[in-house]
């Protein structure tokens, strides 16, 4: 999947990715009924040479998944806010 990096609004400074809507829904769709607190699903993500365990969560005014990305994930990749990236995202069951 392709997504561009986003800075949440506000003092905590969080950048994200949007899983695409399609893929989104079919997420919901395949996995919904396993999500976890505030609707998140866990999954394994890989940036580049970088791989890690977090949630994606959902988003309403969207309709798209979050992914949030840790800043030593950022560092590692050289990713900043704007930037269009290529990542691998797999759900946890």
């Amino acid at each position: 999947m392709k997504s561009e990096v986003w800075l949440y609004p506000g003092m905590a400074g969080w950048h994200f990715l949007s899983v695409p809507k399609k893929q989104s829904e079919k997420i919901k769709k395949v996995f919904g009924a396993m999500k976890r607190g505030w609707g998140s699903l866990p999954v394994d993500v890989t940036i580049g040479k970088t791989s890690w365990k977090t949630s994606i969560f959902p988003d309403k005014k969207s309709g798209a998944y979050l992914l949030p990305l840790k800043a030593d994930v950022r560092k590692k990749e050289g990713i900043s806010s704007g930037n269009k990236i290529s990542f691998l995202l797999k759900i946890r069951v």
